[in-house]
């Protein structure tokens, strides 16, 4: 892995010089002709310029990222750069969110640098916390667009003159995301720590408490973005991407930063919706707050890569696996993740900003599994990097341009910390917590309590994988009450079956799409009228090439995953077995049924909520090697349709079902009066599903 930190720590460094060299003190570096982005000179992106503030960004930003690769000396070159020529009080609209996270958190971030090498003797020695006194400078800065009657921020701000009256030009918003009002806490609270002055804390905390009490009640999700003055939902979709994700970030990390139980258990209340609500494994799909069952679109976007990064610090490590196979296997098809894509990987946006979120969650995944695939998920993402984006002076958007910003200040950063071995890092990085613009602050803040706050306890975290973001005392917890090594290899087991089959399934998805097949109740009560839409398999009996399909009752194997020899072969042999999803490979589950014999298989999605109403359809794909001796049928259910044919199969002792191509007719076509009668059947039944037919 040396080579590979050592290419990383050229190219940032490069980067570095080349930004200094053309750029400087602008806010950024435009890759493709070598110039800064100065605001105002160049023309307007639109939203996009109200992170440039004329106070040298990149700069800024990047601070911290040169004492994790050991670039001391340019370190405190940069230090002192920032100190002599950055100014704060520009005449300028910018957006408190991106200022918050990128210019008070890279102050941050420095000046918690600054303090550790101090205290190691040999570097920055004549360091007497400017950065913070800067950093406070642009905290009180900020502070006027708190001014709202839900303390809520207003989204933009003029660093001179705030937000009232002609000359700010601003002030006039009513909406903010959920994002940029939810991820202040963890810079604000550092800045009062640091400082001993609570005002900042005590901000970031009210808006916070205001966006936990407008949470939907029933479903415990929120909104993508809201009134900051009546506190209404303007946009009530609801997911884990843009507009919302830093706010769910913040709420484990302040947890974890600051030790105030109320943020884990916040957050634990709306893990639990998205996971119920929002999580379609591997899957993750916008739904409506207020009708969580409903689709809010189709389409996923690249920032919500940080997700299963977030779920390894939740220590909820297998769903975190799934998702991130899948967005690995979207940038294995186009190179890098483009901006927002469909959920059959196809492109929805076409732009590739490389945001690095996909490498975060690639380093936590590393981090909590070590398992060496990660860091071939690395290597591709550092190759793409100099093989499609790089340019003489940065790197620049796959199918557009960006600057080098978020490459220095998050992207080498993560992808360093993948490839380097603990002897490469200056100093250990489980000290620090992360911020969502990979800012280091120090967990030693969490014992700097506030003054108003009533004295807390020690809190503890039990991460099943890993100890990441964990402070001694915490650390100490979890070695003495956390059962870790049980876990940790289940999980490393199911990880990599999964992986296995998002590989086989990705490579797959070039031949010809199966369509969806059937299985057909036939027995009495149904007689045929209750058809459940159901996914092939790409192995095993080909069923549209069977005239007649595969006919049989129905048996729940035992155990119910089919993962091992099944305990009640008997019973199952001459029947059709159903087997829960999960726990082993498609063609394993195949096997141990069919030497069970059993005539044919339904496995059922153990996702509770997912529906064929919703989800594209599913192919069980097989285990990268030959199954040609698999010579059953193998179907796939949904949750929401295998519950039907699991309450069938409680209120009437034997099923029996056809498995087939489509659904067969089962008599001449009725009358009208047949059909209302078979209508009253269904609502008696509780089958309220659009994708069986009663014919």
């Amino acid at each position: 892995m040396y080579s590979f930190c050592v290419n990383i720590q050229f190219w940032y460094a490069v980067s570095s010089y080349i930004f200094c060299d053309h750029a400087y003190p602008a806010d950024e570096l435009m890759p493709l002709t070598c110039r800064g982005r100065v605001r105002g000179l160049e023309p307007s992106r639109g939203d996009v310029d109200d992170a440039l503030g004329k106070f040298s960004l990149t700069l800024i930003d990047t601070l911290d990222t040169l004492v994790l690769l050991n670039k001391t000396e340019e370190f405190e070159e940069a230090v002192r750069r920032v100190l002599k020529d950055v100014r704060l009080d520009n005449d300028v609209v910018v957006s408190v969110f991106e200022t918050n996270i990128r210019v008070l958190g890279g102050l941050l971030g420095g000046h918690s640098m600054a303090v550790m090498l101090k205290g190691g003797g040999q570097h920055m020695l004549w360091y007497e916390d400017e950065l913070l006194h800067m950093a406070r400078d642009l905290g009180l800065r900020l502070l006027p667009a708190f001014n709202t009657s839900s303390g809520l921020p207003y989204p933009r701000i003029n660093l001179r003159h705030g937000v009232v009256g002609p000359e700010t030009r601003t002030g006039t918003e009513t909406d903010t995301c959920t994002a940029c009002a939810g991820t202040i806490i963890l810079e604000f609270a550092a800045l009062s720590r640091f400082t001993g002055d609570p005002v900042f804390e005590a901000h970031a905390r009210r808006a916070l408490d205001f966006l936990w009490e407008k949470r939907q009640r029933n479903s415990n999700l929120v909104g993508t973005t809201i009134n900051i003055h009546s506190g209404e939902w303007v946009r009530r979709d609801s997911g884990v991407g843009a507009g919302i994700d830093s706010y769910y970030e913040y709420l484990l990390k302040a947890y974890v930063l600051l030790g105030d139980d109320q943020f884990l258990q916040r957050f634990n209340i709306h893990y639990a919706s998205i996971m119920k609500y929002i999580s379609q494994p591997p899957l993750l799909l916008d739904v409506h707050i207020h009708k969580p069952r409903l689709p809010a679109r189709t389409w996923m976007d690249s920032l919500l890569a940080f997700f299963p990064g977030l779920q390894v610090l939740k220590g909820d490590i297998r769903p975190a696996i799934e998702t991130h196979e899948m967005l690995y296997q979207v940038t294995r098809k186009h190179n890098f993740l483009p901006e927002a894509f469909t959920t059959d990987f196809q492109v929805h946006w076409a732009q590739h900003p490389l945001r690095p979120e996909f490498a975060e969650s690639t380093y936590f995944l590393y981090k909590a599994t070590r398992d060496p695939y990660y860091l071939d998920v690395g290597r591709t993402v550092l190759e793409n990097l100099n093989r499609f984006a790089r340019v003489p002076c940065g790197f620049r958007c796959y199918e557009g341009t960006c600057n080098g910003l978020l490459f220095l200040a998050e992207m080498f950063k993560y992808l360093f910390l993948l490839f380097a071995e603990d002897e490469d890092l200056p100093f250990d990085v489980e000290d620090y917590v992360f911020t969502t613009e990979a800012h280091l602050l120090p967990l030693s803040l969490s014992t700097a309590l506030r003054s108003s706050s009533p004295p807390q306890t020690t809190p503890q975290i039990c991460l099943p994988i890993t100890q990441y973001c964990l402070p001694q005392p915490i650390r100490s917890a979890v070695d003495k009450s956390c059962p870790r090594p049980a876990v940790s290899a289940v999980a490393a087991e199911d990880g990599m079956r999964f992986m296995q089959e998002m590989m086989e399934l990705s490579s797959q998805q070039q031949k010809e799409q199966l369509p969806p097949r059937a299985v057909q109740i036939i027995s009495h009560p149904f007689l045929g009228r209750v058809v459940l839409t159901a996914g092939p398999a790409q192995f095993g009996m080909d069923l549209s090439k069977s005239s007649l399909g595969v006919r049989g009752f129905v048996a729940v194997v035992e155990p119910y995953s089919g993962c091992s020899e099944l305990t009640n072969a008997e019973f199952v042999a001459g029947r059709i077995a159903l087997l829960q999803r999960g726990q082993c490979m498609f063609a394993e589950k195949a096997r141990h049924i069919q030497k069970a014999g059993a005539i044919g298989g339904i496995v059922i999605d153990d996702n509770e909520g997912s529906s064929s109403d919703t989800a594209p359809l599913f192919q069980m794909a097989g285990d990268g090697r030959s199954t040609d001796d698999v010579t059953l049928p193998l179907l796939f259910l949904f949750h929401k349709e295998g519950s039907i044919l699991l309450q069938a199969l409680k209120e009437h002792r034997e099923v029996e079902v056809l498995l087939s191509e489509k659904a067969r007719d089962r008599g001449k076509p009725r009358d009208q009066a047949r059909r209302k009668v078979s209508e009253r059947l269904k609502t008696i039944l509780f089958i309220n599903y659009k994708k069986y037919t009663i014919t």
